[in-house]
């Protein structure tokens, strides 16, 4: 392979769109090579954007072309599944968009073809590339802050999501928890063995009846013997609020909000900030950067990609467990190892 990375795109929706974008302009060896959707119309906007020719509506032929090395898997959450197995058997490079399925058996049969087909595969946790959160994961791993006691992530977003994208999500522990279940195997470099979750309606009531929640507390057991604790709610009405912290025997580190400017100005009636950016478009744009800089670097240079298959296979487990423990009332439920 010459020493640019030729990329097909599949899906030219939102997060298509952004990687997209992100590889034509800010990703050197990438190549946008060519454009997928089965809204013919769509990837054809999005390729003539960026000066592509190569367009379908249907994967399998981009798979087929000679000259695609890699592709991104932006398609709809069902679809990662089927296209992952089917890129892994043509032979080129996937990072594939979270999760990677909701079924445990899928996810490992995408493991096993990724391994028979010896490519690189890179799911997009990108929050691990956020330059703080990886400070913080640094510090604590060299052992900034001694022993790992207690971990906690709130994560809120600004507004809840219509009942059309709950309904096909997975839920909120499947669709948004689980980046926060990544970050806390990520910061403390231990597995998850045990969940209790207490969950409630308290935005959209309407949610509940569609067998979801839209806030939670969740609670967890690490392998190592640290405690964990996650806080997420749908909406946060000052803006998309992400913040970290790792304590230990010998301190503590923490990572608070991403906002405009870090200013704070004093005056006799008040001491003002500015609110946390608003959404995670803004609040992660250069963390979607580096992961795709990251994953053209690791097939390029035949380096390990930093977030592979099984760390796409890990909070799915965790997911699943959180759901059945909310379903018990909060009852602690092992994560299936």
């Amino acid at each position: 392979m010459d020493k640019q990375l030729r990329i097909g795109v599949i899906g030219a929706g939102r997060i298509g769109k952004l990687h997209a974008d992100n590889l034509v302009n800010r990703v050197p060896g990438a190549k946008l090579e060519s454009v997928s959707d089965v809204n013919l119309e769509a990837a054809k906007a999005l390729a003539a954007k960026h000066g592509v020719t190569k367009v379908y509506d249907d994967y399998m032929k981009m798979l087929a072309d000679p000259e695609v090395n890699a592709v991104f898997i932006c398609a709809s959450t069902d679809m990662h599944y089927p296209i992952s197995i089917a890129a892994a058997k043509a032979g080129k490079h996937i990072f594939c968009e979270k999760p990677i399925d909701h079924d445990l058996g899928r996810i490992e049969e995408v493991l096993t073809e990724v391994k028979k087909a010896g490519i690189k595969y890179q799911v997009g946790f990108n929050r691990r590339f956020d330059r703080n959160f990886k400070h913080v994961r640094k510090v604590a791993q060299e052992g900034g802050v001694g022993e790992v006691q207690i971990v906690k992530v709130t994560s809120r977003d600004p507004e809840a999501p219509p009942l059309s994208y709950v309904k096909s999500s997975g839920g909120i522990f499947m669709d948004m928890t689980i980046h926060d279940f990544d970050m806390v195997r990520y910061l403390t470099g231990s597995e998850v063995t045990e969940v209790s979750v207490f969950g409630a309606g308290l935005v959209n009531p309407d949610i509940i009846k569609e067998g979801d929640v839209d806030t939670c507390i969740i609670m967890l057991r690490f392998a190592n013997g640290a405690l964990g604790v996650i806080d997420n709610s749908r909406q946060a009405v000052y803006g998309y609020d992400q913040r970290i912290e790792v304590f230990g025997s010998k301190g503590c580190i923490t990572a608070d909000n991403e906002t405009a400017n870090n200013t704070v100005h004093y005056t006799a009636d008040a001491v003002t900030c500015e609110k946390p950016l608003w959404f995670f478009l803004e609040r992660y744009n250069e963390a979607f950067v580096e992961e795709t800089r990251s994953f053209v670097d690791a097939c390029l240079n035949d380096c390990e990609v930093e977030v592979g298959a099984f760390d796409g296979l890990q909070p799915v487990k965790i997911a699943m467990a959180a759901k059945k423990s909310y379903e018990l009332g909060g009852a602690p439920v092992k994560v299936q190892p």
